[in-house]
């Protein structure tokens, strides 16, 4: 059973009930790609790490369960449950059909292209500022500058649909991220998500929704399927 590295989440009796902390620090670990598809952990030791009894955490795990997150085990711990490789093409293929719907919507009215690129850039900046130690922003960044994206053409059910597939996105983006630090090139992958993160503002600045939908499906090839 893998060690979990201390919390940085805020101390017992802040804010909230213990069982929604062990839940929301536990789930951000998964979707972090700190807690990788696989691995086992034990209401002991989330326990210990929070510093509570076991009950909320079990309550924690029992939605977690429910949700998809983990499986539980009696007497063994909680299995986190690994993406699927068809729930990943799923994920991404959805991915490109709003986003690139959205470019779309976006570059047929032009006044709603500079203040989006603006916000892009911004985002692209927090983002790069993240790299190589801060992991969790530098993920977060990624999701935000897509969602941006979708919520600038301003259709609610899009931005409704898309906000849902948030949490896969961010896992996702972890997990890539964390396989290339595995490999030696963690640095390198950031950098390239940077590169082709620019890329995609470029286009949207010079209005081509076309090759935006090109360069995005590359995009998302080459960060969650290396």
């Amino acid at each position: 059973m893998v060690g979990i590295p201390q919390s940085a989440t805020e101390p017992p009796g802040e804010t909230g009930s213990a069982s929604e902390r062990a839940y929301s620090d536990v789930k951000e670990r998964i979707l972090s790609g700190e807690l990788a598809g696989g691995e086992l952990i034990s209401e002991g030791e989330v326990a210990e790490l929070l510093a509570m009894s076991r009950t909320p955490v079990r309550e924690a795990f029992l939605r977690l369960q429910a949700e998809g997150w983990m499986k539980l085990y009696p007497k063994r711990g909680a299995a986190i449950i690994p993406v699927k490789p068809e729930e990943a093409d799923e994920v991404l293929q959805a991915r490109v059909l709003i986003e690139t719907h959205a470019v779309s919507v976006i570059t047929d009215e032009p006044s709603r292209v500079g203040p989006l690129v603006a916000e892009l850039k911004m985002i692209i900046e927090r983002q790069r500022a993240a790299v190589d130690h801060d992991l969790t922003g530098f993920i977060d960044a990624d999701a935000d500058l897509h969602t941006a994206i979708v919520r600038a053409a301003g259709n609610g059910l899009l931005i409704d649909f898309y906000t849902g597939l948030r949490d896969r996105q961010r896992r996702m983006a972890g997990d890539s991220v964390r396989r290339g630090a595995a490999d030696h090139d963690g640095p390198d992958k950031q950098q390239l998500i940077l590169d082709q993160h620019h890329r995609l503002v470029e286009l949207i600045a010079a209005g081509d929704a076309d090759e935006f939908g090109v360069e995005l499906r590359s995009h998302l090839n080459d960060i969650h399927r290396r």
